[in-house]
């Protein structure tokens, strides 16, 4: 059985999601490292918003971070990412959603984008009045939510799941911009977060994101194959960026 390609950045929270699943249930894959600004024409015919991550398996591309989880978990049900109970994992789909959406604009767009994205990728200075609001308002928010949903011990619904590792991979971003969870004021979510970052999954993709932060975007493909990382023979990555037609 072929691979499954994954094509974006292994610094992207949405990328990092999926590979951890494949990672968790042993799905062979391989990686199309691409930041998603700078894919090609074929990567658009893919990726009509041009976000990334993208699935191929075979014929089927599948677009979003959640659509592809949902199709491992149907594809491979062992082991689960989605509590049994159907109350349990209505919830847990309410808390991916969470993360992917409101800590998604949060933490990349409103943070990652501006003191990361803009400068590295548009030579363009972020919006720092943005920032500092974030950083008072919008991340203590956050923060206090996953407080309220945190678990004690463990994991949210036992094992470890979607619930637990789609906040966690904001986190890993929201570090690289010197962003970290206050334990004295959020002490439940803080070690929650740190018990699903610490876990093997997140630690092997962990030591590839690390190598690759500070590489040059060109260079980073190089970069992730002299380190064994499992990068596809060809990519849809193009010279230059273009932006998205939902580009902020």
């Amino acid at each position: 059985m072929r691979p499954l390609r994954i094509v974006g950045s292994y610094l992207s929270p949405y990328v990092r999601k999926v590979l951890v699943c494949l990672e968790i249930k042993g799905i062979a894959y391989e990686v199309d490292h691409l930041v998603p600004f700078f894919g090609n024409d074929r990567f658009s015919e893919l990726s009509p918003l041009r976000r990334i991550p993208v699935l191929v398996d075979g014929d089927l591309v599948l677009t979003d971070s959640s659509v592809i989880c949902q199709y491992l978990e149907d594809l491979q049900a062992a082991p689960p990412l989605l509590p049994a109970d159907i109350r349990d994992r209505a919830r847990a789909r309410w808390l991916e959603e969470f993360a992917d959406t409101r800590m998604g604009d949060v933490f990349i767009w409103r943070l990652f984008n501006q003191i990361a994205i803009r400068p590295s990728v548009w030579g363009e200075k972020g919006d720092r009045a943005l920032v500092d609001k974030t950083l008072k308002e919008e991340v203590p928010a956050v923060l206090d939510y996953l407080e309220a949903e945190a678990p004690a011990d463990g994991f949210r619904f036992g094992a470890l799941g979607l619930a637990d590792i789609a906040p966690a991979c904001f986190f890993r971003n929201a570090a690289w911009v010197r962003v970290q969870i206050d334990a004295a004021k959020w002490p439940r979510a803080s070690a929650w977060m740190g018990r699903t970052l610490a876990t093997p999954a997140f630690a092997k993709l962990a030591a590839l994101e690390d190598a690759i932060l500070r590489t040059p975007i060109g260079e980073q493909r190089d970069k992730l194959l002299s380190l064994g990382a499992p990068v596809s023979a060809e990519t849809l990555a193009a010279a230059q960026p273009r932006r998205g037609p939902m580009s902020v």
